[in-house]
């Protein structure tokens, strides 16, 4: 079980070696009143480990993993679609793991970073992936042993590979810091009261191009303003999309679709819309008529 995505590759300085991380140490695998949690491996500029644990406390709820990345300030990683000046999506291969059925990977709500080179999609400084596990056999231990390859970028790009393991057991207890990584995962339910919401949307043609212009409306918006990322299927690239105006609560954005070949090739389809706020984040489809 591999997780894949394709991107755009753009003219970001990128380093052709892996920084490796060493293989995590069964005998230092710690578990007790907050989850299991292995001991961090080093690598270049960052640091990963592996947690296990409940986010419900009752013995019923789902079990989660997740994958921590740590790296030093001003350092990022990269969210699943990398951005403008291209990057390391994570890839996670699961395919040694014993008595594990499926592993879905959640993102944590990411953020747009600037710098010289452009504008990537990430985290900074660190991330939690949560990801939700299902055994083969629920009444025996899941033996995960995972094979994450990333991005660690600060001027240059580094490609980093972690081989992480822990043997998660049926009575794993509620970890807090999964706990918490869940809450920064967009929601496909979204709350008026602090995620943001798509209000509307429309397609635009201007010439032979096509754009796709949206709404947001988000109730913390009047602290910090928020971000939108939009995703096309089959691995097409689409740009970051262009802030148009803010008025209250509600943010007006532009997507120029010519990279993505254009309203010809994405009508019938349908494109992810992540939306970031000041208090919340959520994510929604639309299909493009």
């Amino acid at each position: 079980m591999t997780t894949k995505r394709r991107w755009k590759r753009q003219n970001r300085a990128c380093v052709l070696a892996f920084a490796s991380v060493g293989l995590a140490a069964m005998s230092g695998v710690s578990a007790g009143a907050e989850g299991i949690h292995a001991p961090w491996v080093e690598g270049y500029q960052n640091k990963a480990r592996v947690l296990a644990g409940r986010i419900d406390p009752t013995p019923d709820g789902k079990i989660y993993l997740g994958v921590e990345i740590q790296m030093p300030p001003g350092w990022k990683t990269y969210w699943r679609m990398p951005g403008d000046a291209g990057g390391v999506p994570p890839e996670f291969d699961w395919s040694q793991s014993d008595n594990l059925k499926s592993a879905n990977v959640l993102y944590p709500a990411p953020r747009r970073l600037t710098d010289k080179s452009g504008s990537v999609i990430g985290y900074q400084d660190g991330v939690v992936f949560p990801i939700e596990l299902i055994a083969k056999d629920a009444t025996k231990p899941v033996h995960v042993k995972l094979t994450a390859t990333y991005g660690v970028c600060k001027e240059l790009c580094i490609p980093a590979e972690a081989a992480l393991q822990v043997i998660v057991p049926l009575n794993v207890k509620k970890s807090p810091t999964l706990a918490d990584a869940v809450t920064k995962v967009p929601s496909q339910q979204p709350d008026a009261n602090k995620d943001p919401i798509l209000k509307a949307w429309r397609i635009e043609n201007e010439g032979a191009l096509s754009y796709l212009h949206f709404d947001v409306s988000d109730p913390g918006s009047s602290v910090e303003a928020g971000d939108a990322f939009v995703e096309a299927p089959e691995g097409a690239y689409l740009p970051l999309p262009k802030p148009t105006s803010s008025a209250n609560g509600v943010t007006s954005y532009k997507l120029d679709l010519a990279d993505a070949g254009g309203i010809a090739a994405l009508k019938g389809k349908a494109l992810t819309l992540t939306l970031v706020g000041a208090k919340g984040q959520s994510e929604t489809t639309i299909q493009l008529k």
